[in-house]
């Protein structure tokens, strides 16, 4: 995949982390993981600028989370963190929609995150950044506005885990094979937003994206 075109059509899944950003775990008022916390969206829950969010049937409470994206660039198994460079294509902003009141019961239940997470739509991305035009990725300031409101800002370097050690710490468990996604945790801010609401993210100065809610 030479242009990385539809990042849509390349990817096969989404690997998130949790709770990466201190000040987010904080304002849900988690404890600090002391590894990455991952959990997977499914391919059907990516959606490219021009398409709508759609809140999942039964959800009343969903929330927008920014993150800085990694797009993988090749198979990937048992990455160090010292050549984990080497299997990244490039970057895009995404957003990690969350429905908040699934999410809230799966945990009271001890129950998996997977309806909460990876409903469709709830994956929208913007566009393929290659690496190139990213120097270094923990020097990034990503942001989130809600009609026009700012909801999030923060400098990538305050990610508890880097990316690097992200991807060493999960090809030691999981295959990251070309075009897949790898969503490195949103910083505090997040919040609900509603049918109508506009959400503009973006990684300053890089690639912004835009979306409507249904």
């Amino acid at each position: 995949i030479s242009q990385m075109s539809s990042l849509r059509s390349a990817c096969r899944k989404i690997v998130c982390v949790g709770r990466n950003y201190v000040d987010h775990a904080k304002e849900l008022g988690n404890a600090i993981p002391s590894k990455p916390l991952l959990f997977v969206k499914t391919s059907n829950a990516l959606i490219e600028q021009g398409e709508k969010i759609r809140a999942p049937p039964g959800c009343t409470n969903l929330h927008q989370e920014a993150e800085l994206a990694v797009v993988i660039g090749k198979r990937a198994t048992n990455v160090s963190k010292e050549a984990a460079y080497d299997y990244v294509r490039g970057y895009t902003v995404a957003l990690d929609m969350t429905a908040r009141d699934f999410q809230d019961e799966a945990k009271a239940s001890s129950g998996p995150w997977f309806l909460a997470k990876s409903f469709d739509t709830s994956c929208p991305v913007g566009e393929f950044v290659h690496k190139e035009r990213v120097t270094d990725p923990h020097s990034l300031e990503i942001y989130c506005l809600i009609n026009g409101v700012q909801k999030q800002r923060a400098k990538t370097n305050l990610m508890l885990f880097d990316v690097p050690t992200l991807i060493e710490y999960t090809t030691k468990f999981v295959t990251l094979e070309e075009g897949d996604l790898l969503l490195t945790g949103t910083p505090a801010g997040v919040g609900p937003v509603k049918s109508g609401d506009v959400i503009e993210c973006g990684l300053e100065g890089v690639t912004k994206a835009t979306f409507t809610v249904a």
